[in-house]
C-alpha cells in the first residue's frame, strides 16, 4: 500500500494547460474515485500519477518520495486501462503471468501469484482458456488479475467497465468492489464518468472540472452537502431540480424566497440580511420531491408533460410556466399520475438547497449519513 501526495501539480501541452494546480492527499489503502465530465482532466491526472504524462508543475510523491522523473515501472503502480490490451494468443495463465516473466520472477513464484489472483477474481476454471474464448467481463478480469501478479503499492483504474454492457457493468463493478474488500491495504485510484461507479466504489470521491478539483468527499457527503451548483447536478441522478428564486427575507433561523412563477420556500439556515431581494437558485433533488396532500402548500405546480414508468419509480417530467427545462420527480413506482395532469409538487424543507450567483453554496442540506 502506498500514500499519495500531489501538491499543486499541472499538466500543460504546449502552452494549453489542462491540470490547474491540483493538491490532493490520498492515504494508504483508499480507494479513491476520479469523476467528471469528458475533458475535464480524470484521465490526464491518472495517466501523470502513472508515469503515461510527464509532470509540468508542481510534485507528485508516492510514500514521501517525489516521483515526478521516476519511470512508470519503478513506481510500484499496476494500472488497467478501458481496453483489456490481451495477448490473443497466449492462454490467460500466459497473459498474467507474462509481466513477471519479462521481470525474471521464478517459475514457483509466477505459479503462486498467478493461481492467488485467479483465486480472487474467480479466474481458476479458466487459466487454460485463450482470450476469445472469455465473456467481456471475464476479460476485463483477467487484465486485473495481470496487475494484481505484479503485487502493485497502487492499482489504477481507468474506465474499466466503458465497454461493457449493462448487466456484466454491474457484475464487474461487484466484482472490483470484492477486489477492494480483500484487498484492504491497497490503495486504488478508479476513473469513471459513471456516478453509480462513484457512489458504489468510492471511500472519497474527487469531482473534477476544466481540471481543477470542485470538490473531496465520501459519496454521501458530496450528495447532502455539495460544494456548488455544479457538484449539486452532477451527483445525483436524475440531476437536481435547479429554480431561480429571489430571497424576500432573511433570519438567523431561516432564509425565504420567492421561487419563479411558483411557490415560497423556507430554507431553515440563518443568513446575512444583505442578502434580500438578491437573486438564488433553490434546488431540489427530484427523489425529494412528493405530491402534495391536502391541506400542504405546494412548492411547484404544473402539468405532467412525460411519465417514465420504471416499475421501482416513476419519473414525472413537469412543465411549468417560465421554466425552459422540466422539473422531475421521482416517485413511487405505484404512483397513479397520467401525462396531462396538474399535479402540485411539495418538498421538505430540510432537503433544499440554497445556491448565490456564483453558484457556491449557500446552504448546506441537513446531513442525513456519515
Amino acid at each position: 500500500m502506498a500514500e499519495l501526495k500531489l501538491t499543486k501539480l499541472e499538466k500543460a501541452y504546449g502552452h494549453v494547460k489542462v491540470l490547474h494546480g491540483i493538491d490532493l492527499h490520498i492515504e494508504k489503502g483508499e480507494f479513491i474515485v476520479f469523476v467528471g465530465p469528458s475533458g475535464c482532466g480524470k484521465s490526464t491526472l491518472l495517466r501523470c500519477i502513472a508515469g503515461l504524462e510527464q509532470i509540468t508543475g508542481g510534485t507528485l510523491e508516492i510514500d514521501g518520495m517525489v516521483v515526478n522523473d521516476v519511470p512508470p515501472s519503478q513506481r510500484g503502480i499496476a494500472m488497467v486501462f478501458q481496453t483489456y490490451a490481451l495477448y490473443p494468443h497466449m492462454t490467460v495463465y500466459d497473459n498474467m503471468a507474462f509481466g513477471l516473466r519479462l521481470a525474471k520472477f521464478s517459475r514457483e513464484e509466477i505459479e503462486k501469484r498467478v493461481r492467488n489472483a485467479a483465486e480472487i477474481l474467480q479466474l481458476t476454471p479458466y487459466l487454460d482458456r485463450l482470450p476469445k474464448a472469455l465473456s467481456g467481463g471475464q476479460r476485463q478480469r483477467v487484465a486485473i488479475g495481470r496487475s494484481i501478479c505484479r503485487d502493485p503499492k497502487v492499482f489504477l483504474f481507468d474506465e474499466p467497465l466503458s465497454n461493457l454492457d449493462a448487466a456484466l457493468r454491474v457484475a464487474t463493478r461487484i466484482e472490483i468492489a470484492k477486489l477492494n474488500e480483500s484487498m484492504p491495504d491497497t490503495t486504488m485510484i478508479y476513473v469513471t464518468h459513471d456516478q453509480v461507479e462513484a457512489m458504489t466504489l468510492a471511500d472519497r470521491i474527487v469531482v473534477l472540472r476544466g481540471g481543477y478539483i470542485e470538490q473531496v468527499g465520501s459519496p454521501m457527503q458530496l450528495y447532502h452537502e455539495p460544494a456548488n451548483l455544479f457538484v449539486a447536478q452532477f451527483i445525483g441522478s436524475p440531476a437536481m431540480n435547479i429554480l431561480s428564486s429571489t430571497v424576500t427575507s432573511v433570519s438567523d433561523t431561516a432564509i425565504e424566497v420567492d421561487v419563479a412563477h411558483a411557490g415560497k420556500a423556507s430554507v431553515p439556515i440563518g443568513g446575512d440580511v444583505s442578502l434580500n431581494g438578491k437573486p438564488v437558485s433553490l434546488g431540489v433533488r427530484p427523489e425529494d420531491l412528493k405530491i402534495a396532500g391536502e391541506g400542504e402548500t405546494p412548492l411547484l405546480s404544473g402539468e405532467v408533460d412525460i411519465v417514465e414508468a420504471l416499475g421501482e419509480v416513476t419519473l414525472l417530467y413537469v412543465r411549468m410556466e417560465g421554466h425552459e427545462e422540466p422539473i422531475i420527480a421521482k416517485l413511487a413506482g405505484d404512483a397513479k399520475v397520467n401525462r396531462g395532469d396538474k399535479v402540485d409538487l411539495t418538498a421538505a424543507s430540510e432537503v433544499l438547497h440554497l445556491f448565490d450567483n456564483d453558484g457556491k453554496t449557500l446552504r448546506i442540506a441537513q446531513q442525513k449519513a456519515a
